[in-house]
């Protein structure tokens, strides 16, 4: 376990961001098994609550991969070939691999109310819109999926560090 905060954030960075990587450039099932392994490294060698902050994970995911699932079908996002699920298993991978940042690497944009709502619709469509460049997802209309995503991100984002704060306050960096 590492015991520094600044190190745990800086791991915790650096794995996301491979988690990320892996389920955009091999989007599928093995992906999925990393980043779910990525988040079991996580527990054991960042999380200070391990308990409580998978928990928070899991919710965190479902809730994610719920949103995405809408964007699927409501056409502001679509990926070569059909969804096999309500939204792609990779996402589901990543929406896991994610919510490790919002108690760690990312905790930082609770310290004030208003960031995530001003942040969040800009950085999670960049996400996405990055993610489009690499290929395993597609705005069919660019304009209307960014704003969808901006939508979705300004209120989603917002409503999980609200629940870190409120139901996982031990999550919660002092």
């Amino acid at each position: 376990m590492i015991h520094h905060s600044g190190a745990r954030n800086a791991f915790n960075f650096i794995i996301f961001q491979i988690g990320w990587l892996l389920c955009v450039i091999y989007p599928g099932w093995l992906s999925t098994a990393v980043a779910f392994a990525i988040v079991g490294v996580h527990l054991v060698v960042v999380s200070q609550h391990r308990t409580r902050e998978l928990e928070f994970i899991l919710m965190g995911t479902l809730i994610g991969s719920l949103v995405d699932g809408l964007w699927f079908q409501l056409g502001f996002l679509s990926q070569p070939g059909p969804v096999p699920l309500w939204v792609p298993a990779w996402l589901i991978g990543l929406w896991a691999v994610f919510m490790t940042t919002l108690a760690h690497s990312l905790a930082w944009m609770g310290s004030r109310r208003w960031l995530p709502f001003a942040l969040a619709p800009i950085a999670g469509p960049f996400a996405y819109w990055s993610a489009t460049r690499i290929g395993p997802v597609a705005f069919p209309d660019l304009i209307p999926s960014l704003i969808a995503l901006a939508i979705g991100w300004g209120t989603v984002f917002p409503a999980l560090m609200a629940l870190r704060q409120r139901r996982y306050p031990e999550l919660v960096p002092s």
